[in-house]
């Protein structure tokens, strides 16, 4: 298990059993040259469509959290072109936008191991043909990943684009669209990126840890990335530790159980009351037990997301953490449809009645109502991120609910996340 931690500057490289932990194997804030040393050559000119089957065979799946599979979304960029009547060569963006306020795994990699994302950049635009290439990042990563494109001839073509930091600037259609017009706001468009996206050609949008796994696999192979993780879910994956403690990124085997993870950061599992998987557009679990992979079947599994891991202590109340992130999420809308601009509000003053002192024992009905409500009927994931969240602290919480209606909750908090 590889840790990083954020609040410094020094890299552990140590690797798993099966020799895959090695996205920071370069060291802390690598340059071209120890990049190199680190990983050795990638042969560019060998890659072209013929790559997609290898990453089929990997089952890579992305890594900003949708969790889709990658070797489907660079096809579906390749048929996307021929699709076209006048076929106009593709667009590859890195995404690192990351918006997610618990999230931090994305600007580490960029700051550490820039040139792995640049090696995957260029694979995943020669495997589509792509004429544009760009890096998408938060603003303080920006200054590595130019650093890191001045250093490279075969990175001329790239284009550094800085991401707008709201919690939506992520989403596929936003990142096109704030690269085409400066408004990091998705797009309500009901044609596929992978058809028309940026200036109306087809579109490839990857997280830059996936682009980091594409490198990996592209030197390595698709066997050896199934080296580690599991079946259902191989390889592994960076995931982003807070809540107690010093922020640390650590790089772990697809399918490890909770847990494990929580352990290998240093926490103490006596004192944790629940866990946040996946950030503001997760869910709590309390069952530390469980396994982290985004693809079932099987039962205590619940999907890692984006690699965020939120640890609440025992004595702090789940509903008014809830509460605030929910609060939150209803300010960071895009606030250009329904659910959002009237939903997620309400459904914020409902929750911060429950947290915060009104005993009608009707406002659970309304919440579950609202939350129901706004499933499925927006314009981006937004309310149905926030509706799984929500979802999940009734579920997990429901104690906690009840000592809020009766004005017996006691639980000592924190006033942020």
């Amino acid at each position: 298990m590889t840790i990083l931690e954020a609040a410094g500057s020094s890299v552990d490289t140590a690797r798993g059993s099966a020799g895959t932990f090695q996205i920071f194997a370069a060291g802390s804030n690598a340059g071209l040259a120890e990049h190199e040393q680190a990983f050795g050559p990638v042969s560019l000119e060998k890659i072209d469509a013929g790559f997609i089957p290898v990453l089929e065979e990997s089952d890579l799946t992305g890594r900003g959290g949708a969790a889709f599979s990658s070797w489907r979304k660079v096809a579906a960029t390749v048929r996307g072109r021929g699709a076209t009547l006048l076929p106009a060569k593709p667009v590859v963006i890195a995404n690192g936008a990351e918006g997610e306020p618990l999230s931090f795994k994305d600007k580490t990699l960029l700051a550490h191991a820039p040139h792995l994302v640049i090696d995957g950049l260029l694979i995943a635009g020669r495997a589509v043909s792509a004429s544009l290439l760009y890096i998408y990042t938060a603003p303080a990563a920006m200054p590595a990943v130019e650093a890191a494109v001045a250093e490279r001839r075969d990175a001329r073509k790239i284009k550094v684009v800085g991401a707008a930091e709201t919690f939506i600037s992520g989403e596929a259609s936003a990142v096109v669209n704030s690269i085409a017009t400066g408004l990091a706001l998705p797009l309500d468009n009901r044609n596929r990126l992978s058809e028309a996206g940026l200036k109306g050609r087809p579109t490839l949008v990857l997280n830059v840890e996936t682009l980091a796994h594409v490198a990996l696999i592209a030197r390595h192979g698709s066997g050896w990335f199934r080296g580690a993780g599991s079946e259902r879910d191989p390889g592994t994956r960076l995931v982003s530790v807070s809540g107690q403690g010093a922020g640390q990124i650590l790089e772990v085997e697809g399918d490890a159980r909770l847990c494990d993870v929580l352990s290998g950061a240093g926490v103490d599992l006596g004192t944790v009351g629940a866990v946040l998987v996946g950030g503001y557009h997760g869910r709590w679990v309390r069952d530390l037990d469980c396994r982290l992979s985004p693809s079932g079947p099987g039962e205590n599994v619940v999907n890692p997301g984006a690699g965020v891991l939120h640890v609440l202590p025992a004595r702090n109340c789940g509903l008014e953490a809830t509460a605030r992130i929910l609060d939150y999420l209803a300010h960071a809308s895009a606030k250009q449809c329904g659910p959002c601009m009237f939903g997620l509000p309400a459904m914020a003053r409902v929750l911060s009645a429950i947290a915060y002192g009104d005993r009608n024992p009707q406002l659970v009905l309304e919440l579950e109502r609202l939350t129901k409500l706004v499933g499925g009927r927006g314009a981006c994931h937004h309310p149905d991120g926030t509706a799984q969240l929500v979802s999940s602290a009734l579920e997990i919480f429901s104690e906690d609910v009840k000592a809020h209606l009766s004005g017996t909750c006691t639980r000592q908090t924190r006033r942020s996340l």
